[in-house]
């Protein structure tokens, strides 16, 4: 079953209120985890509804709950098409997506996610992925270097930062997480190194998992799969992947192009947008669980 410890689901009730879950649907967790949100949405599910959730962490499948009426594909949720067809299913009636780290994947040092404890500088969320962040210092550009923590972090130093891990990088040793905090101590604000880091590192993580290419994939692949007066309800943690949410929903597209009617010149919509302003944690749900703070959550339903 679910390990409370593995990670704390934000917006619990909110995802689960927003998803007008029916007893006998379908329904698919994108990001598995700790199991959470998906025992929460079995809990209103009835004996003939189905729930099918995604996971490429191989240490989530000690989550899994005993239930016949849930399937976990050990993927990216980047295949959800393919990995729905296989199961027999071809559209179902809501989608929950919850796109920040788990609290288990930070709190492992050895996974290398955070900037609290020193471990290898690996990041993968698919431990047989062949890109690390170790790799990515190691091999890539200072051209390479500078424009993913441009476009990942929104670093601003990022021109600097790039040079600096380049020189670095030929005589210092950088296998671990507080070896490379060492190799570009010189970039890091003075008052500001906490914020800083988790840029940098937020940046590595994204181009190691691949993360936005992943999320436009799956993104694209909801307006397919949802029913008509289905719902997508999904919570972003960042600016990069929250635009791509208010995207899809306003648009029907990731890149926020409005489409018009060939006949009547009118733009096509896909989703109702439920969400004008996203739902935010409470004060009381950030003070116990910090890394709620920065959580945005959205809803559209399919028109």
């Amino acid at each position: 079953m679910s390990n409370p410890v593995y990670h704390i689901p934000v917006l619990l009730q909110d995802c689960i209120d927003q998803l007008t879950i029916r007893p006998d649907g379908a329904y698919v967790d994108l990001t598995f985890g700790g199991g959470g949100h998906s025992k929460a949405i079995l809990s209103v599910l009835g004996e003939s509804g189905k729930l099918i959730a995604f996971d490429q962490d191989e240490d989530a499948q000690r989550n899994v709950p005993d239930d016949k009426r849930f399937t976990l594909i050990p993927q990216n949720f980047r295949y959800l098409k393919n990995y729905l067809r296989l199961q027999g299913v071809a559209q179902v009636d809501g989608i929950l997506g919850d796109l920040g780290v788990s609290s288990h994947q930070f709190d492992e040092a050895s996974r290398g996610f955070s900037i609290r404890y020193d471990g290898r500088l690996d990041m993968r969320m698919n431990q047989k992925g062949n890109l690390t962040a170790e790799k990515i210092i190691r091999e890539y550009s200072e051209q390479q270097l500078q424009k993913l923590f441009q476009e990942y972090g929104e670093v601003e130093n990022a021109r600097k930062l790039a040079q600096t891990i380049c020189t670095g990088r030929e005589s210092q040793a950088f296998d671990t997480t507080d070896a490379f905090k060492q190799l570009i101590k010189t970039c890091v604000p003075r008052f500001d190194d906490h914020k800083y880091l988790a840029r940098v590192f937020q940046a590595l993580r994204i181009e190691v998992n691949q993360e936005m290419e992943a999320l436009k994939e799956c993104l694209t692949q909801c307006v397919e799969v949802l029913k008509p007066g289905g719902r997508l309800v999904v919570m972003s943690y960042h600016s990069l992947e929250d635009r791509l949410v208010k995207n899809l929903m306003k648009t029907g597209n990731v890149e926020g192009k409005e489409e018009k009617d060939v006949i009547y010149g009118s733009s096509k919509k896909v989703f109702k947008n439920l969400t004008g302003k996203p739902i935010l944690p409470s004060e009381e749900e950030i003070k116990i669980n910090t890394r709620a703070r920065s959580a945005k959550l959205r809803v559209a339903e399919k028109l």
